[in-house]
């Protein structure tokens, strides 16, 4: 009888050393996994890090313009709100995607805050684009800078629905840039794509005929 206590014993003793030797090998793996995926957020980074400096030439965005009535005493415009703009035209609450050199959508621009994607609410008046970003910085788009718009489906490595994406393309430093936004109501992208069309095709046509 003793004999196979013995042999039962030793099966034990295995069962419980493989199972040992199992946690070791899990552990291992899981902290090779967490080091590689440490290093892919170092690296993401330091790429960021670095097409920032590649585009540390791209000059501060335009400010919102304050109000012509205001003479630096007065209150200033109300947040989404261009002081000298009017009343508005249209108005959009989204998401914010991303810029690009305009036509390329993987050439992320990350200088001056463009690169962070966030929540937005844009208001379009006869003075331009007015981009109010909660969490990250605003910028304002002046009419003059305005190239054009269309409806597309992606845009600095994001990719949504066919006609999902509304891309506003303007002009800064010399650069023609390609911004994308999604509304919360994608149906009035078309509306918006109309509105600034029109407004640069209206910019040219006087530029002409001056």
């Amino acid at each position: 009888m003793t004999t196979p206590l013995i042999i039962q014993a030793a099966e034990e003793v295995e069962r419980r050393s493989a199972e040992v030797t199992d946690w070791a090998a899990r552990l291992g793996w899981v902290a090779g996994l967490l080091l590689f995926v440490a290093l892919v957020y170092w690296l993401m980074r330091q790429g960021w890090k670095w097409r920032g400096e590649l585009q540390s030439g791209l000059p501060e965005l335009p400010a919102r313009p304050r109000a012509a009535t205001d003479d630096g005493g007065g209150e200033p415009p109300s947040a989404g709100m261009p002081g000298d703009a009017g009343a508005a035209g249209l108005r959009l609450s989204g998401r914010y995607h991303g810029s690009t050199t305009a036509g390329q959508w993987l050439d992320r621009i990350v200088a001056r805050g463009l690169g962070d994607r966030s929540r937005a609410e844009l208001t379009l008046t006869d003075a331009g684009l007015d981009v109010v970003r909660p969490g990250a910085a605003d910028f304002f788009i002046p009419a003059a800078a305005l190239r054009g718009a269309r409806l597309d489906k992606g845009i600095a490595g994001k990719v949504l629905t066919e006609g999902g994406l509304l891309v506003v393309t303007w002009e800064h430093g010399g650069r023609l840039i390609d911004s994308g936004f999604r509304s919360d109501r994608a149906a009035g992208h078309t509306a918006w794509v109309e509105a600034l069309n029109s407004m640069t095709k209206n910019d040219t046509t006087e530029g002409a005929a001056r």
